[in-house]
């Protein structure tokens, strides 16, 4: 999910509150205005200020229905036909919502045309607002901002179709960047050269006579470089989990979703991660400052672990495989990091993969091997978190020389933001081999929730109190 489509769904909840504020005062005044008074007189009292607020709390419920009516789905462009439906049937839910909201109370106020037309009036300005939407979304894509960039494997007339739409029609906001007549070793290689120095967002397998080897060795590579998968069939049988519908030049095609994370789910997560990461800087900032003045006194060096032996920048892999500095309280003796990989090379207990352990470390510092018992050390990742490239809860972001040696069904876990902990850190810390550690974090990608993310944290206390004292760190 790009980020100007997260922006307008996000815009949409704006403007869809002010559209039925506008609705429901443009009925107001109808109502009480002199062509409406001649024909039928005013016999009940609505002040405008209390009939502001009772507007405001129907503005906030409507939103609520319009999200549970699908309103706020994260979606790509489609027609305004199929837009003005849902809006439509938001409306009419709102309207039964605030026909009960009178019968249980009933001094709200008693006017029938109010009522009715505020609704009418809803359709149409909600319509109106999203109309807005979409233009300025489509103005947009025919000067190439947000587009996705799409690579397009098939050769049939299918193909063909989607190729000369997206080329004709920039307003859909796609750009074939590639295509393939069909994916096989040749393909894969050629188009992972093409990632190496240009972005592509999607893969669309256009084909439906595609071999089966090349339709799961697609699936496969975009699994691994972490781009979204469609295809014009339902050929990928046991592959497939979740999978959305929708129509692209006039082609039924799938989406297979990776994670509940794509859409919604990830504007929630960045909520929490944001509240939740000022929370516990602010509540742990003593332990923080502590923990930096103990550091300076137990040995020389930096505060900070952020740089390599050679003063190079520390960077970890996250999200889509992509970079970012990184940096946690520094717990070993300055400038001895490379050791893991020579000297102490054969004290590595982690040998089942490609992750790096050393049982009973010398390069930590007295200091050092308390705040890892505690996982005091991680705290500055708090302040990765309130920037945006870790989350609270996720996959541990691992060294770019480890994630070179995974194979490729290990780079699922890059899907998502890594995070300071996760259901394998609750689930046995460093004892879990490297495999059992990759599959629960592939678990909870699948399987994400609010409520998921919440009992992770609550059970992340417990689980560092429990981390027995001889472990290798």
């Amino acid at each position: 999910m790009k980020k100007s489509e997260l922006f307008f769904s996000v815009l949409l909840l704006p403007i869809d509150f002010l559209m039925v504020v506008l609705a429901g005062l443009s009925a107001y005044y109808l109502r009480f205005s002199e062509l409406s008074t001649d024909i039928r007189p005013v016999i009940f009292s609505l002040p405008i200020v209390e009939y502001m607020q009772i507007l405001s709390v129907i503005g906030v419920v409507w939103l609520v229905i319009f999200a549970f009516a699908g309103l706020y789905n994260l979606r790509e462009l489609g027609s305004l036909k199929t837009e003005l439906k849902r809006v439509v049937f938001g409306c009419s839910l709102g309207l039964v919502a605030v026909v009960i909201m009178i019968f249980f109370y009933r001094e709200l106020f008693s006017s029938r045309f109010i009522v009715l037309t505020g609704w009418l009036l809803s359709i149409l300005f909600v319509a109106i607002g999203r109309i807005l939407i979409t233009y300025l979304r489509r103005f947009f894509y025919k000067y190439g901002l947000g587009v996705h960039k799409v690579v397009i494997v098939g050769a049939g007339a299918t193909s063909d179709r989607i190729v000369k739409e997206f080329a004709t029609r920039r307003s859909l906001g796609f750009s074939v960047v590639k295509r393939f007549d069909d994916f096989d070793s040749e393909a894969s290689a050629e188009l992972e050269d093409y990632l190496a120095t240009k972005e592509v967002n999607k893969i669309i397998k256009a084909d439906p006579n595609l071999s089966k080897a090349d339709r799961l060795r697609l699936y496969d590579f975009a699994d691994e470089h972490h781009l979204t998968f469609k295809y014009a069939a339902d050929l990928l049988e046991t592959k497939v989990l979740r999978v959305e519908v929708d129509e692209l030049a006039g082609v039924p095609v799938v989406e297979v979703k990776k994670t509940p994370l794509d859409g919604w789910g990830r504007v929630w997560k960045r909520l929490v991660d944001i509240v939740g990461s000022l929370i516990l800087i602010i509540l742990t900032s003593p332990i923080m400052i502590l923990t930096a003045i103990a550091i300076k006194l137990d040995s020389r060096g930096p505060i900070f672990f952020s740089k390599l032996d050679d003063d190079a920048p520390l960077y970890r892999i996250g999200q889509g495989g992509k970079k970012f500095r990184y940096l946690k309280f520094r717990s070993m003796l300055n400038k001895m990091n490379s050791m893991r990989y020579k000297e102490l090379a054969d004290r590595n207990i982690r040998s089942d993969g490609p992750i790096v352990k050393i049982k009973d470390d010398p390069r930590i510092t007295r200091v050092g091997r308390f705040i890892r018992r505690f996982s005091i050390d991680e705290l500055p990742e708090l302040f990765l978190v309130l920037k945006g490239t870790m989350s609270l809860v996720g996959p541990r972001p691992h060294l770019p020389e480890e994630v070179e040696k995974y194979e490729s069904r290990h780079k699922k876990v890059m899907t998502i933001k890594p995070g300071i902990t996760g259901l394998a850190q609750v689930s046995g810390r460093s004892d879990l081999s490297f495999e059992d550690e990759v599959r629960l974090d592939i678990y909870y990608i699948e399987n994400w929730s609010i409520i998921f993310d919440l009992i992770i944290l609550l059970k992340t206390p417990l689980a560092v109190l429990s981390f027995k004292k001889g472990s290798a760190v």
